[in-house]
């Protein structure tokens, strides 16, 4: 990225750009929380937005994003995340409002290779929901769920 661009960014740590129009958001810190309350680093005050959406940490000098739950979902390109890194000029979803995450990770302290990227959802989904909770089939004689033995 050129100085040029650099210094067109809105925050020290990059921007989100609005994809259906407006300002930008500048990234001001390296430890951002979204949502929907006021006392959020970036409040996006929208109703399917949850109060407490997502968190962005800066890593590395890479971008990560962490859904906090929420009610709508976090994604990035497209996908859902759980945790995932984000990188320059990706799309990121809050909640059905899209944005441009725009940064330089060199700018930001970046070296080498990316990080390794966490987003684990896909190895969650490989498994059912009974096996993620350790509970086996329904034993029809006895009318409730066995614990799995380990």
């Amino acid at each position: 990225m050129s100085e040029e661009k650099e210094d067109e960014l809105a925050g020290a740590f990059g921007q989100l750009t609005p994809t259906g129009g407006g300002d930008p958001i500048p990234l001001i810190k390296n430890n951002l929380l979204i949502g929907r309350r006021k006392q959020c680093d970036i409040c996006l005050d929208f109703p399917n937005v949850s109060s407490q959406h997502c968190r962005m940490t800066l890593e590395n000098g890479y971008w990560f994003i962490r859904d906090l739950n929420s009610r709508n979902g976090t994604k990035v390109d497209g996908r859902p995340v759980i945790r995932k890194r984000a990188d320059p000029n990706c799309k990121v979803t809050i909640a059905r409002h899209n944005y441009v995450l725009e940064y330089d990770p060199q700018v930001l302290g970046a070296y080498g290779p990316p990080p390794p990227d966490d987003n684990y959802i896909e190895e969650v989904m490989k498994s059912s929901l009974m096996d993620r909770a350790g509970v086996s089939k329904r034993d029809p004689k006895k009318g409730f769920f066995n614990r799995k033995s380990d």
